[in-house]
């Protein structure tokens, strides 16, 4: 071989060499994320885990921890104080959290849960009928339960003395047990939480009457993805990859229900496959469907009906400040409108 098709040669794969290295920089520039979940992995959570069976985090350039929670308003502090990046948590919390400390507040970039699953469950033979009936009574809920949280604006709205009201915490596990044996008289949560832990303990629908707190005026939104600021300012790409990624996880749920639960049953096998697919359905009836997602697709929000949320919680829990829309949700980061479902059913 002469001098000048050696050098040749050694040009060539010099410069191959360099672009392979030159190509490979995608997966050096991985975004890593924290995300901690609303609650235990239960069927209604598939789409995350969709998102991440389907390699549709890696196709926006992320690798995304899924953690469990331990309650919807335990993921806005998390957030927060830098815990984790992202959290799937009650947006309500987030508005009295903006209310106090709006500088550290994170901000909403998706609301799922468009139906307020706010509720205190008793059992069907209790005397309690209407939230009046509370009073005297003893109430239990985690610490972290965002219809606890919320119980402040309830007694407001609803005209009921909270004073009155004894309120217990109670380990999350220990729920429905408490309420069947009788140590409390109701308890706080979402609706579906409710019914479908107490089914795995035996006990039928039939068993267990709701105080549903959208049926008292409090048309509010609940759970969403949000983000810390932080992560907003310094990578707004990731942000709006995450959210794209989390929709397309949520279309493919809806349209194969059994693979999302299945996503679900792999990362907890213990869980009753059954039970979570009907959970997930439910869910997608109660807390999913409002009928605004036909006009604004879901994932993002009525800006008017958020307001008023906001001064609902406002006025009732005296909150030292009102906060901006834009304080608590931003359409920035959603996907196109087209690709928003619309339609759940």
């Amino acid at each position: 071989m002469n001098s000048v098709l050696r050098s040749t040669l050694a040009a060539l794969a010099a410069a191959f060499t360099f672009s392979a290295l030159t190509a490979l920089p995608a997966e050096a520039q991985t975004t890593k994320l924290k995300l901690v979940l609303n609650w235990k992995y239960q069927g209604p959570q598939g789409m995350f885990f969709i998102a991440d069976d389907k390699g549709y985090f890696k196709e926006e350039g992320l690798e995304v921890t899924l953690d469990q929670g331990n309650g919807s308003g335990a993921a806005v502090p998390l957030v927060a104080n830098g815990t984790y990046d992202v959290g799937f948590g009650d947006i309500n919390a987030l508005i009295e959290f903006a209310a106090k400390k709006p500088e550290e507040a994170p901000i909403a970039v998706y609301v799922m849960f468009n139906q307020p699953p706010f509720t205190v469950a008793v059992k069907a033979d209790s005397p309690i009928k209407t939230p009046r009936d509370f009073e005297g009574k003893t109430i239990g809920g985690a610490a972290n339960d965002g219809a606890l949280k919320l119980f402040p604006a309830f007694c407001k709205i609803t005209k009921i003395d909270c004073t009155k009201v004894k309120v217990t915490n109670m380990q999350p596990n220990l729920r429905e047990q408490m309420l069947m044996q009788g140590q409390v008289d109701g308890v706080f949560g979402f609706v579906n939480t409710i019914r479908f832990s107490a089914k795995l303990m035996g006990v039928e629908d039939g068993q267990l009457r709701y105080i549903n707190y959208g049926d008292y005026g409090m048309d509010l939104y609940s759970n969403a993805i949000i983000v810390s600021k932080k992560l907003v300012k310094e990578n707004p790409k990731a942000v709006a990859g995450l959210v794209r990624a989390i929709n397309r996880g949520l279309v493919d749920s809806l349209k194969d229900l059994d693979a999302s639960v299945a996503a679900v049953a792999k990362r907890e096998p213990l869980i009753k496959v059954p039970v979570e697919k009907e959970r997930f359905i439910a869910t997608l009836k109660d807390e999913m469907n409002h009928p605004e997602i036909a006009k604004i697709g879901l994932g993002n929000v009525d800006p008017e009906r958020l307001k008023k949320s906001i001064d609902i919680l406002v006025d009732a829990n005296g909150l030292p400040r009102t906060p901006a829309v834009s304080e608590i949700f931003t359409p920035a980061f959603l996907p196109d409108a087209k690709d928003l479902p619309k339609k759940l059913f």
